[in-house]
Parts: structure tokens; C-alpha cells; sequence
């Protein structure tokens, strides 16, 4: 059951991402087709209709009011260790919501929209905050760590988030986002990392069409050398800035600033990880496994405590088996779906996320499959670092120039090329299902940069600036109490109500029977799991 603290992927669906059945040919292994429109007319129309998709969506759960909720998490959605849809992330205030696995973006969105509305009708009063950067927050020490029952899985869980604590601060970890998991059947590793390789040269895109985080409260970086300008006596923001999450104050670390992962194939990208997951880092050592009551402070002192603890835009996944290492399945049986992380939480959306969003993902995804993807290098490794950094902070700025192949290239015209090079793709996916979303998608997209008002941040903006004394928290407050109004006026079917709720009693029935069944000392399940024999195949 380990796997449910290494990823986020409902363990119900294990074996059920991509069908083993269906593998038809590989178009990148067709070495003739040289153009991206070639090899998008080789796609096998069977292939794109197994295009598949997931959602996981994090929010943190507030009082009216929009402060933290201290509440433990509410009985009535079940135990969060076990239930395969409602989970929570960092803390025991920050819910994680999780669809199942679609080949629909229209049903993937019913099925979040459907979790969304059980979740509120078992919250009582409180709400789920629509932005991606925290509610007004306690001193760090009294931001819960989520708590996940007394089995050896359910401690290592909350010990690995004590662990991201002490490493990182646990005001970091309350930033909360949305993971697209994508995939396409008849992939191999190669392809993937490919995808994977042109994703990370690309997605500026994707922060300047949908970051949302451009401000924060003010108390977020109370003793931090921050850079931020002030918006009112609350807000601290940046006026030209796109995700403000995927910056500087985001998931980011010193520590792991230092390692130069490649992704020129599963290879060298396990090796690197590896490194990571088994080399003892000095200042975790410091810190030490326990402290003087025995109490846990980390699960390991190496640089990572856990796979899922590096931080990256983007990763390879595969569905893992109980107790299996993530890095372990990624050896053994290959790269299964991406994860996409950099997608910010879209606060004038109900579930912060639409059609037209999940479409142009789709899209982009493919195109970043299709198109030639060289090799990477250190060099254009830390230029893309450099990339992610200048438009999450002044991705709005006129006239702002990224790198690119050694050279300089105005942001806007690399954005409008990719955008336009998108829409012959959208064509060929509209023409497989019919109307035109796909294309519609694309649509929204390049007039949005063609007008940089209709962007998310810019919309953030401009709403804080028409309440500046409150700004960041006015705003998230207002929106948060219009979202669950309208999450709420829609009633949710009472065999969908019944389901959840089966579903809920379920998963605590499954925490006590696995919590019953534990006869290892947890410190011998801990040494055992952190092994680094189970990290290789």
C-alpha cells in the first residue's frame, strides 16, 4: 500500500491507464517522416481515440471567513490513505480531488465536477479556496500535517510530509495546483521522453495562457527576500507575472537546484534519480531520522526522501504495483502517462479547470510528441531553468525574450508560432470526434495572446487592484464563496450520492483492515522501503 504515498494515482485503476491490447504502430519509429504535419496524418485515428486523460486537484479547505481550516479531515469523505477519488496532498487541511482515467475531456470534467459537489455537501460550512497561492495561514508550526491512520504506510506518509517540513517549510507545501495526467496508447520510453524534453522547452506557453498566481498575502514571505511590489497593505504581487507558483516562491529548492536531471531517456533519468533517492545530503544529515523522543523528522537523510519529492514540471509515471518503488516500475515496465504539474488553479472556473483548457493540453501534448525533440544538454537545461523563472515572473512584461538555441527570441512570436503550429493538430482531433472544441480551444488560446488582458493573471490583476486594501484575499474570498454557490445549486444524483458515499465507508473499512494486518515494527518497514534495492530492477 506504500504506493499511495509515492503517487497520486487512484490505486483502483492499477493496470486500467492504457490498454495492453492495443498497440498500434509507433509514428516517431517511422524515421521517413520528417515534418510535423507528416507524422500527425500517420497517427493511427485508433491511437488518437485512446488519447487518455486524468485530473488531480488540490485546494486548500477554508472557513467562511477564508481562513486555514484546523479541522480534521471531515469523516464523511472517507480515509484518505484508501479512497481512490478524495485524498489529501501536504497538509490535513488540502484536499486533493482525483478522476479516474477518461478518453472524454467532457466526462473527465463530469466526473471532477461530481467529486467537487459530494465534497461540498460533506464540508459543512467551510470551502475549497480558488487560488493556487495559500489563504491567510497560521504560524507554520500549526499548519496540520496530514494524518493518514496508525499502519506502517499511513505514518510513512505523514513522516514524509514531516520530512518536507523541516526541508522546505510547510507554508511551500500549502501551494496547490492541478496534475494532468495524459496519455497515448503505443508509446515507448523513447517517445515519451521526447514529449517530455520538448514539453519543458515549451511550456512557457502553457504559464503565460493559464497561470493564475501572479500576487500573494503578504504574511506568505513575512522575513523573505522576496522582490515582490506591493498591492495594498495585504498583497505582495508582481505586475507582470504568470504563476507566481511555478517561481521563485513556488516549489522550489536550493538543494535540489543542484541536480541536472536529463530526460534523453529512462536510462540516465532513472540513474539521476536514483543518485538523488540514495546519496546522503549533509545538511538532512544534520538533521538526522529522529529526534530526541524518538519522534520522526524525515524518512531518510538522502537528497530526496521519495521519488515524488522532485520537483519538475512534468514527469514520466507508470501505475505501480502495492509496496513497489515508483522508480522501480519505471525500470521494469516502462513509462505509462505523463504527469503535467504546472498548471495553476484557475480561480474564475468551478473546478478550476474547463474544456477549452483541458482541450489546448491535449493539443500541446501532442504536438510536443510530433515535433523533432534533440537531445538535451546542461547548457540548455539551465537555460530552460532560466526560461520557467522570467515568465513566471514578467511573462507579461512587453517585449520580454526568452533563450532559445543559444539565442534570444521574443517570447510573444515563439508563442504565437507554437500556437498556430497547435491548430492544424486540433483540426485533425475535431475531424475524429466531430465539431470543433479542439479547434475553439486553440481559438481562445492565440486571442488570448493576441490580447493579454483575457489571460488569468491579468484578470487576477486587474479584480485586486479594484480592491487593493484587501487585494489577494478579498479576491480568492469572493471567488471561493461564488464557486461553492454555484457547485452547490447543482444537486448531485442520489445514486451518485449513495456511491460516494459507499465509496467513503469503504476506504475506512480498508484503513482498518490494513491498519489490523501491520505486525512489523514501523522502523523496519521504514529501512526496508527506503532500501535501495528496491529502486532497481
Amino acid at each position: 500500500m506504500l504506493h499511495q504515498m509515492d503517487m497520486r494515482w487512484p490505486h483502483v485503476l492499477q493496470g486500467s491507464f492504457i490498454s495492453a491490447t492495443f498497440a498500434p504502430p509507433n509514428v516517431l519509429r517511422r524515421v521517413r517522416l520528417t515534418s510535423l504535419h507528416e507524422r500527425l496524418r500517420a497517427l493511427n485515428p485508433e491511437q488518437l481515440r485512446g488519447m487518455s486523460r486524468g485530473i488531480e486537484k488540490e485546494s486548500l479547505r477554508t472557513s467562511p471567513s477564508g481562513q486555514l481550516a484546523l479541522t480534521p479531515h471531515p469523516q464523511a469523505l472517507g480515509s484518505a490513505l484508501t479512497h481512490p477519488h478524495i485524498t489529501t496532498d501536504f497538509s490535513e487541511s488540502q484536499l486533493e480531488l482525483v478522476t479516474g482515467v477518461h478518453t472524454s475531456v467532457q466526462d473527465c470534467l463530469r466526473e471532477l465536477t461530481e467529486v467537487h459537489q459530494f465534497v461540498y455537501q460533506a464540508i459543512g460550512d467551510e470551502q475549497l479556496w480558488v487560488s493556487s497561492m495559500p489563504c491567510p495561514l497560521p504560524p507554520d508550526e500549526a499548519i496540520p500535517i496530514g494524518h493518514y491512520g496508525t499502519s506502517n504506510v499511513g505514518r510513512a506518509k505523514s513522516v514524509y510530509r514531516m520530512g518536507l517540513s523541516h526541508r522546505y517549510g510547510r507554508r511551500m507545501q500549502t501551494i496547490s495546483g492541478i496534475h494532468y495526467n495524459w496519455s497515448l496508447p503505443g508509446l515507448s520510453n523513447d517517445e515519451y521522453f521526447g514529449l517530455i524534453r520538448n514539453f519543458r522547452r515549451q511550456s512557457f506557453v502553457l504559464l503565460m495562457l493559464f497561470g493564475a498566481s501572479p500576487a500573494v498575502t503578504a504574511d506568505f514571505v513575512a522575513g523573505q527576500a522576496h522582490g515582490l511590489q506591493a498591492l495594498g497593505e495585504q498583497t505582495l504581487y508582481l505586475p507582470h507575472a504568470t504563476s507566481l507558483r511555478m517561481g521563485r516562491l513556488g516549489y522550489q529548492s536550493d538543494a535540489q537546484s543542484a541536480l541536472c536531471v536529463s530526460y534523453n531517456g529512462l536510462k540516465g533519468y532513472a540513474a539521476s534519480l536514483q543518485e538523488a533517492l540514495t546519496r546522503p545530503y549533509p545538511a538532512y544529515e544534520a538533521l538526522g531520522i529522529r529526534d530526541e523522543q524518538g519522534g520522526y523528522k524525515q524518512l531518510s537523510t538522502s537528497l530526496l526522501q521519495i521519488e515524488n519529492e522532485f520537483y519538475s514540471s512534468i514527469r514520466p509515471k507508470r501505475v505501480i504495483h502495492t509496496g513497489e518503488r515508483p522508480l522501480h516500475a519505471l525500470r521494469e515496465r516502462g513509462v505509462e502517462y505523463v504527469e503535467v504539474r504546472c498548471m495553476d488553479l484557475n480561480p474564475f472556473l468551478p473546478v478550476g479547470i474547463d474544456g477549452d483548457t483541458a482541450r489546448f493540453l491535449d493539443v500541446f501534448l501532442l504536438h510536443c510528441l510530433l515535433s523533432d525533440s534533440p537531445l538535451d544538454t546542461p547548457q540548455e537545461i539551465a537555460a530552460l531553468a532560466r526560461n520557467q523563472q522570467a515568465v513566471a515572473a514578467r511573462g507579461r512584461e512587453p517585449g520580454l525574450r526568452l533563450e532559445r538555441d543559444g539565442q534570444t527570441v521574443l517570447l510573444m512570436d515563439w508563442a504565437r508560432d507554437l500556437v498556430k503550429e497547435c491548430a492544424s493538430i486540433a483540426e485533425v482531433l475535431d475531424a475524429l470526434h466531430g465539431g470543433e472544441p479542439y479547434q475553439r480551444a486553440c481559438h481562445a488560446a492565440a486571442a488570448a495572446l493576441q490580447d493579454s488582458a483575457l489571460l488569468p493573471s491579468a484578470r487576477v490583476v486587474k479584480a485586486m487592484q479594484q480592491n487593493p486594501a484587501e487585494g489577494h484575499v478579498a479576491f480568492a474570498l469572493a471567488q471561493s464563496a461564488q464557486t461553492r454557490e454555484i457547485i452547490m445549486a447543482s444537486t448531485l444524483p442520489s445514486a451518485l450520492q449513495a456511491q460516494f458515499s459507499e465509496q467513503a465507508r469503504q476506504s475506512l473499512a480498508e484503513q482498518a483492515r490494513i491498519e489490523a494486518a501491520d505486525a512489523q515494527p514501523f522502523e523496519a518497514f521504514r529501512v526496508d522501503y527506503m532500501a535501495a534495492s528496491h529502486l532497481v530492477v
